[in-house]
């Protein structure tokens, strides 16, 4: 396969800090690599060199294979507040588009409704301003996948993104024939999307053949062999010791060489290898907790008609720990700040009645229910948005406790670094030690493995395994959450709030089990219509429950609500039939532009109907 891209000898510093010196490696065609180093070490800075973003300090070759298309996907997105999406798009792009021809610029913008209508963005003209920081991720993705581009560079794809649009992304990555190099923490997406992982470490590059688990061996496998070296050289060393202190003699004349040999092995038999990491436990335990966490009654909460919180009844419970997940938008984090008390009172309403009478004057939530704290309560509460340094201030001006910033990987050279010039990921490790050093007893994690590398991850949720409160975790990271929560509450949207046991992965085990079904149970009404049309419709629900093809239940919900769940099923099957038709026939290429436009807002149109059906579809399903 040809060579894509080839570096030879290029090196970054910021002041006196080295992020990498005189690296050099080699991607080919078809390699997908996902690169991976501690946070601060320049992952970024390397993509954006690579993408023409920054230059070298020491030159070198940078080398593209000729007249191959590369896009750029950076961690934040440059747009215009008052575009629409798909002006937003455009324009961005004019440098690709003012090449095209009319119907090339026909199939470019196409694509772009393609990728919208898959990452669930089918109102091309909403303005950008009005979207989710989850929701411009979208955008930027979705122009990158439209431009056909034979090398992708990434970095931090999923960051900001919903588990459904993870998901749309990998598959669409891991069938795509492009070459990739990215930059992500999340191991799922890396297993599933990339053949090679690209360790840089401590200056130099490596290299390795497979999925995350087979780095982690060969990775393990490389430094033991390197620490094995080193015994030899300073068993070499030790002789060596031996003949410099012999006699005077043997350090004259044309023993010199053997003294220079002897300093360097005296410095390579210093470089056993160590890998600094991250270590939680002098920030490990918690205040006491009593019997009462947060018990919410009844409680709801809506701006206007549109309802965040629908009728929701829990009483957490010690030492539970619970993920949270739904698309953006559904409401989550607004879930969070209500049963924490964070939302003021120029931001919420608890009079339904003033609240009526103020109308649409009103531009505070709603909230009605009762929501209670135990007395002994001390949240610690890592927010997406939470961190407010000043940019200006020191390390040791945030945190003044040299030991503890040493034990999160902040040595002394960097305790008078200022907190603008740390890298994402280090300024994340430093608000996460401004959280834990408190000793909360309920932990509340929004996010939290966004812009934190894979090593500090893993040693997190080792630490959060055993940590001796209560956990909730709002996170799209499907490995994070399948290694330490206990149940999940599924946000469904319209308020709706789904209490699912097991981990993420059972979870989507459990809906795929349940579309099987689904096909199965469309599978046996035709074969029965073909069979007996006089009997078409008739006994087919009990015949796709018989064969197992729809998950087990505890209870079976009333006869009035089994007629409706059979409706649900049937509108449900009804829907998948239309969209899949709908999108192929954008796909076709075929349609005028006022057709397009009509599938792509009928898409859409389906996709809420699908969500509405299925959210109530398991709320019978699953009724108690």
């Amino acid at each position: 396969m040809p060579s894509y891209l080839q570096i030879e000898n290029i090196s970054k510093s910021y002041g006196p800090k080295v992020l990498f010196e005189h690296i050099g490696f080699n991607i080919n065609e078809g390699d997908k690599i996902a690169l991976i180093a501690p946070n601060g070490t320049g992952k970024t800075s390397l993509l954006r060199i690579l993408a023409g973003k920054d230059s070298s300090d020491s030159g070198g070759r940078i080398t593209f294979l000729k007249d191959i298309r590369i896009a750029f996907l950076e961690q934040e997105y440059d747009f215009d507040p008052e575009s629409g999406i798909l002006s937003q798009i455009m324009s961005h792009s004019a440098a690709l588009t003012s090449s095209m021809d009319q119907e090339s610029l026909w199939q470019y913008e196409l694509r772009i409704k393609q990728f919208l209508t898959g990452f669930k963005l089918p109102d091309f003209s909403k303005k950008m301003k009005e979207l989710s920081g989850g929701e411009v991720k979208r955008v930027a993705i979705s122009e990158m996948l439209a431009s056909e581009a034979d090398f992708l560079i990434m970095d931090e794809p999923t960051n900001h993104l919903d588990i459904d649009a993870i998901e749309f992304l990998e598959g669409w990555l891991t069938r795509a024939r492009c070459t990739l190099l990215m930059v992500t923490h999340d191991r799922y997406f890396l297993d599933n999307v990339c053949n090679t992982v690209m360790e840089m470490d401590r200056g130099a590059i490596y290299v390795y053949k497979g999925n995350y688990l087979n780095y982690l061996e060969k990775r393990e496998e490389r430094i033991a062999n390197y620490n094995a070296e080193t015994d030899k050289v300073r068993n070499i060393l030790r002789r060596e010791l031996e003949w410099m202190r012999s006699t005077p003699q043997a350090r004259t004349g044309k023993a010199k060489y053997r003294i220079d040999a002897f300093h360097e092995l005296a410095e390579r038999a210093s470089q056993v290898r160590t890998d600094k990491t991250v270590s939680f436990a002098d920030v490990a335990g918690t205040s006491r907790l009593g019997t009462k966490i947060i018990n919410c009654k009844d409680v709801s909460f809506r701006y206007g008609d549109k309802y965040y919180l629908s009728h929701f009844t829990y009483n957490f419970q010690r030492y539970e720990k619970v993920g949270i997940v739904g698309r953006n938008g559904a409401g989550k984090s607004t879930f969070i700040n209500l049963i924490t008390g964070n939302y003021t009172p120029d931001m919420v309403c608890t009079d339904a009645e003033e609240y009526a009478e103020r109308g649409k004057e009103d531009t505070r939530g709603l909230l009605t229910g009762v929501i209670e704290r135990g007395e002994s309560l001390k949240i610690g509460y890592y927010r997406q948005s939470g961190m407010s340094f000043n940019p200006e201030d020191t390390v040791l001006d945030v945190v003044n406790d040299t030991y503890l910033l040493g034990r999160f990987l902040f040595p002394h050279d960097m305790l008078d670094s200022k907190v603008g010039r740390l890298s994402g990921g280090e300024r994340r490790r430093l608000y996460l030690l401004t959280i834990l050093m408190r000793k909360p007893n309920l932990l509340i994690l929004d996010e939290p493995t966004n812009d934190l590398d894979i090593v500090t991850l893993n040693i997190l949720e080792e630490y959060l395994k055993e940590f001796s409160g209560t956990l909730i975790i709002v996170s799209h990271d499907r490995h994070f959450l399948d290694r330490l929560v206990d149940h999940l509450f599924v946000f469904c949207g319209d308020g709706v709030i789904k209490d699912f046991t097991g981990s993420y992965s059972e979870y989507r085990a459990y809906i795929k089990d349940y579309e099987a079904g689904q096909k199965a149970l469309a599978k046996a009404e035709k074969s029965s219509e073909k069979k007996n049309p006089a009997s078409a419709g008739k006994g087919n629900l009990r015949q796709g429950q018989d064969s197992g093809t729809l998950p087990a239940r505890k209870n079976k919900p009333s006869y009035k609500e089994q007629r409706e769940l059979e409706q649900l099923e049937k509108d449900l099957e009804s829907l998948a039939a239309e969209k899949a038709a709908l999108e192929e026939s954008i796909s076709s290429g075929t349609l005028p532009y006022d057709k397009l436009q009509q599938a792509s807002e009928r898409i859409g149109e389906i996709i809420t109907l699908t969500d509405e059906k299925e959210t109530r579809w398991l709320e019978l399903s699953c009724r108690q």
